[in-house]
This record gives structure tokens, C-alpha cells and sequence, in this order.
């Protein structure tokens, strides 16, 4: 099972895209997909406001931000972590 955190915001189409993508792969992969709401957090809209979606795993510290395709992805979440 891979836990992955999408950074998102409520109206963002990109995210919406991103989504599908990890909806896609979450049977493949065993994927448990949580959503994490920018707006309700300052330093998260500093960090992450410009450049939403972003994934991440838990355990990694590597962040995959858009754009990024299906095989993409797929890379990013598969890759050992360092």
C-alpha cells in the first residue's frame, strides 16, 4: 500500500486532472489517496499556492508537482525512496 498526499484547493481544475490521474492508478498501485486542503493553512498556501496540484508520499520527501502524466506519476509513486 502507498499513501499519497495531494495538495489541492476547492475550484482548481488542474487538481481536479491530478486526481483522476491517482484515481487511475489506485487499484494498480493499492494507492490510499488524501486529499490536503491548501487554503485552511498559511504556510501551505505559501508553500504550495502557486504551484498546485503537487503529490507526495508518506515517507519521501520528494514532491512531484504539475504538470505530470499517468506513466509519470506512476514513476514518481513506484521510485524507492531515498
Amino acid at each position: 500500500m502507498i499513501t499519497v498526499q495531494l495538495y489541492t484547493t476547492l475550484g482548481c481544475h488542474l487538481c481536479e486532472q491530478a486526481l483522476a490521474l491517482l484515481n487511475g492508478l489506485h487499484t494498480e498501485l493499492d494507492l490510499v489517496i488524501e486529499s490536503v486542503e491548501i487554503a485552511e493553512s498559511d504556510e501551505l498556501v505559501t508553500r504550495y499556492g502557486i504551484r498546485i496540484p503537487v503529490v507526495t508520499r508518506t515517507g519521501s520527501l520528494e514532491e512531484l508537482g504539475w504538470p505530470f502524466n499517468e506513466s509519470t506519476l506512476k514513476a514518481f509513486l513506484t521510485k524507492a525512496s531515498p
